[in-house]
């Protein structure tokens, strides 16, 4: 199946935005395009037209995509709650309240092929998957527990492009250390991403010559982008100025579900698919899902 998958050297590398951008640039050259993360973790979350629950953030690339939002594009949503418990939401229905441990034997009892069968229905309906990860995919840890970087990818063939926050400091070592650290799935990354650069010029040569990858992109910082903010962290961070202190502790403690619809982002969305077609290499991007 053609597939791209955008991963990142840590948690806000900025993988959710370009993945964004990218389902709206394919749809917009005509591709039937979906998005699709195996697991995701939020507080909030989205409904489906049939009341199945799936993280806003696929609800958004699914409305970048140009077609509804279905739980084959995030077969599984965690939904933390106290004492390292998080509530397991399983193709938009609640499953079980698990910790750590329970949810490990999740994924291999089960998880795995839930993910598996939803994206192979993905690619029998779609011309092109955009897949995002979550954290880093180099964490060898609990590499053998993975269900939502390399594990997917791999399912899909998918070419992978790696995305850091350059406002995270050490640019060099992240991105080295990611791809060294992936040995084998190192082949599979096609190139790097810049995000949130904010500064005259960017030499990218003596990077290039360390990592042994070339970088597609520099994305600059984003201001004043306005799309709804997938979890407690992007809301006090102001992503949403609508709302006050108190209604995000509100919003915090009931894990709300965020109703439908995302036609008044429409010209957001457009807005960020531009800056992300300017900045990258969208010629080589767009080759990886022909090859």
């Amino acid at each position: 199946m053609p597939a791209i998958a955008i991963h990142g050297t840590t948690s806000n590398a900025g993988k959710t935005i370009i993945a964004t951008a990218l389902c709206r640039i394919f749809a917009d050259k005509g591709y039937s395009v979906a998005p699709f993360k195996a697991q995701n973790m939020s507080l909030n979350s989205y409904v489906t037209k049939n009341g199945s629950e799936i993280a806003i953030a696929q609800a958004l690339q699914a409305h970048a995509a140009r077609i509804e939002p279905t739980v084959d594009i995030n077969p599984i949503l965690l939904k933390p709650k106290a004492d390292h418990i998080s509530q397991v939401i399983v193709r938009g229905k609640p499953y079980a309240d698990m910790n750590v441990r329970e949810y490990h034997e999740f994924v291999k009892r089960r998880g795995r092929g839930i993910v598996k069968t939803c994206l192979r229905r993905l690619s029998s309906e779609y011309d092109l998957i955009i897949l995002e990860g979550a954290g880093s995919p180099a964490e060898i840890n609990i590499l053998q527990h993975d269900i939502v970087n390399t594990y997917p990818a791999k399912l899909a063939d998918a070419k992978c492009i790696l995305v850091h926050n350059v406002e995270h400091g050490g640019s060099f070592a992240y991105l080295f250390g990611t791809l060294e650290l992936l040995e084998n799935e190192k082949d599979r990354y096609e190139g790097v991403v810049i995000n949130k650069f904010h500064g005259e010029s960017l030499e990218v040569s003596d990077l290039e010559r360390v990592i042994g990858k070339p970088v597609l992109g520099v994305v600059p910082r984003i201001e004043n982008l306005r799309l709804p903010a997938e979890d407690s962290l992007g809301l006090e961070n102001g992503h949403n100025d609508d709302l006050d202190v108190d209604d995000v502790a509100d919003r915090i403690s009931a894990r709300v579900v965020i109703p439908s619809g995302f036609q008044q982002l429409d010209d957001e969305i457009d807005k960020l698919a531009r800056i992300i077609s300017a900045s990258v290499d969208m010629d080589r991007i767009e080759a990886m899902a022909h090859e």
